[in-house]
């Protein structure tokens, strides 16, 4: 009984996040600090983090495909030179990578804890 519940533990932390929407970074703005985050919906598959060359920084969901500086340009029109990234991934718009850490993280804990049901 003791190994089941292990394995379970396991398998539901390998199953954290899937089927879930992304998570973004939600700002406009020149500090390049972000707190506010937003679960994207509908077609939105991507985090965009779009840099002014003022300064002005702008983080938020995207359609993944959408991340092309011609299909960009129209989006932001009010924006006459910029770079930008998109990625996949959640909370990969933001200046740190906390996220990811936490991920690894998580996965780690479930391996070990795996082998750790084996022996």
């Amino acid at each position: 009984m003791k190994v089941f519940v292990q394995v379970s533990v396991v398998f539901v932390l390998a199953l954290i996040g899937l089927g879930s929407a992304i998570k973004c970074y939600n700002r406009v703005d020149y500090t390049g600090k972000c707190n506010n985050t937003i679960h994207c919906g509908g077609h939105n598959d991507g985090c965009l983090i779009l840099r002014e060359r003022n300064g002005k920084i702008y983080r938020q969901c995207i359609r993944y495909s959408d991340c092309k500086s011609a299909i960009l340009s129209t989006m932001f029109p009010h924006v006459a030179s910029f770079t930008h990234d998109c990625c996949d991934k959640d909370l990969c718009n933001g200046a740190s990578v906390s996220a990811a850490r936490t991920s690894v993280m998580a996965m780690l804990l479930s391996l070990a804890l795996f082998w750790w049901c084996i022996i």
